[in-house]
């Protein structure tokens, strides 16, 4: 007899693990008839998350839309945890996929949770040195991962981590990252059909350009040291172009705004979406970032990552050479962007570094793996470091 479809529920309620979801969804939809999948997006970023799910064709089936104008915390736990609890009772998924470190995943895994269906922690076992950095990611992925049956970690060291946490090594799986899925599919895609990327427009190719996020919670305080940073990086003799999409928090935009709103050389942008972001991080010749994602998407093409943060839970990255954890202080970001400016051979090191976060089949191991476990499918290949060109 054969067996019914598994039916498994992906959940995503941002841009970024939208983004790294995406993969997911277009595996377990290859997998149809032996998978069953379901789409659910809690909306917990309305528009940023909308323009992923065009990107990347993405329709849900079920849409928990909770966005409001002024939401804390609190508020995006509660009514992902209600919206949820309807969604499962409607679906009734076999299983449910969440991803990394947002409140959207610990809040449904805990309503997949409370109706006893196995949850799949998609990007499990990334860990800092304390649950306060960053924040809430820390706490979320901590969270999600004692709610969790089917662990996909990216790395090795991620696996090491959830082991030590007293994780059952069978239900651990190293897939690579699926955000190194997405990130390939995109620059392939930009480079092949010359999408527009009106951020580019205009800058000179003879000059270096710089990639700049920051918007994390920790760094708030920081944001104007940040901004004077980069208005006298923009003085230096290499005469770098900075390009800086401005996340829209009033934390963020309105300080470095005034800062840097006349700089010359530094390009503030309206947040781009995700093929333009590809296309700047491949254009660029190294990123200075707090981001998490950056850190494992910008190495993937040899572009080195400065990381704004004290704290990172990518070491792989560190080990490897990739990145380096510079905080965010007005001298420590001023030095060590000169050093990677003007120093060479630093530069060669990190940008011909081999880069541990993914070989762009990390969503096949992780549907490979559902059906290995609860399908008796064969059991997926094995994920092997791949090197940066």
């Amino acid at each position: 007899m054969t067996a019914p479809p598994l039916r498994v529920m992906a959940v995503m309620g941002t841009r970024p693990d939208t983004i790294k979801m995406a993969p997911v969804v277009r595996a377990l939809r290859a997998a149809r008839p032996a998978i069953e999948p379901i789409v659910c997006v809690t909306a917990q970023h309305r528009e940023m998350l909308d323009d992923v799910l065009e990107l990347f064709g993405i329709v849900p089936e079920i849409d928990l839309d909770i966005m409001t104008a002024v939401q804390s915390l609190t508020d995006i736990t509660t009514r992902v945890l209600i919206g949820m609890e309807r969604a499962l009772a409607e679906a009734q998924p076999d299983v449910v996929l969440v991803h990394g470190d947002t409140t959207t995943s610990t809040a449904a895994a805990l309503a997949a949770f409370y109706r006893k269906i196995p949850v799949g922690h998609v990007e499990a076992g990334l860990r800092t040195s304390t649950i306060a950095e960053p924040y809430p990611e820390e706490a979320n992925r901590r969270l999600t991962g004692v709610l969790t049956r089917f662990h996909f970690a990216p790395t090795a060291e991620a696996k090491k981590n959830l082991l030590a946490e007293r994780i059952d090594d069978a239900y651990v799986l190293v897939t690579g990252n699926t955000v190194i899925d997405a990130f390939l599919a995109t620059e392939r895609r930009v480079r092949e059909s010359a999408l527009a990327t009106p951020a580019l427009d205009g800058l000179d190719p003879e000059r270096p350009l710089i990639f700049v996020t920051a918007h994390r919670r920790e760094n708030h305080d920081q944001i104007g040291e940040i901004a004077r940073a980069i208005g006298t990086i923009a003085g230096f003799p290499e005469r770098p172009q900075i390009l800086w999409p401005v996340h829209p928090s009033p934390m963020v935009r309105p300080i470095v705004h005034a800062a840097l709103g006349s700089t010359p050389g530094v390009r503030l942008v309206e947040p781009l979406n995700y093929a333009e972001t590809v296309a700047a991080v491949a254009r660029s010749r190294f990123v200075l970032t707090d981001s998490g994602g950056l850190q494992e998407e910008a190495p993937t093409l040899g572009r080195p990552v400065l990381v704004m943060r004290r704290e990172t839970e990518r070491p792989e990255g560190l080990a490897a050479g990739t990145l380096r954890l510079i905080g965010a202080e007005y001298e420590n970001i001023v030095e060590e962007t000169r050093r990677l400016l003007t120093d060479q051979a630093l530069y060669a090191r990190m940008s011909h570094a081999s880069n541990p976060y993914g070989d762009g089949r990390a969503a096949e191991r992780i549907v490979a793996g559902l059906l290995h476990v609860l399908r008796g499918g064969p059991a997926p290949e094995a994920f092997v470091v791949r090197s940066v060109k």
